[in-house]
């Protein structure tokens, strides 16, 4: 991937996880540049199959395009931030990430979206007024 590339990736994404919506400035963490289909896969470098992403949803979604929506036990596949609006797919209650459709409550499983710690970090960032993405 060249230098460019991962600046345009990092610029579209205004520094905050494209899937769960973490903001960099806040992690411990150095975000990284995830290939929304993995190379495995025969994802491209490109910047239209690249998301910025934190290390937590990068690690969970690892080489992963699908899963198994928890609701109706079937086959979805995973949120893709270049197709996808994030709003149509998932919705806030407090620090808990809740999913409207099918491939929402599948990435949300997939990728861990609320595992304690993500929901203790998120927790402590709204009561810090620092997470403008969740509401009180």
């Amino acid at each position: 991937m060249t230098t460019r590339t991962e600046r345009l990736v990092r610029a579209r994404a205004n520094g905050i996880c494209e899937y769960c919506r973490l903001p960099e400035a806040y992690s411990e963490l150095n975000f990284v540049i995830d290939h929304i289909i993995a190379k495995q896969h025969r994802g491209r470098s490109a910047a239209t199959n690249l998301a910025f992403a934190c290390p937590f949803c990068n690690r969970h979604k690892g080489p992963n395009v699908g899963g198994i929506d928890p609701l109706t036990r079937r086959h979805a596949r995973l949120f893709n931030p270049r197709k996808d609006r994030w709003q149509d797919h998932f919705k806030w209650r407090a620090a808990r990430l809740i999913g409207l459709t099918g491939i929402g409550r599948t990435t949300i499983v997939v990728l861990a979206m609320n595992h304690q710690n993500q929901l203790r970090i998120r927790r402590s960032l709204i009561r810090d007024g620092l997470f403008p993405h969740a509401v009180k």
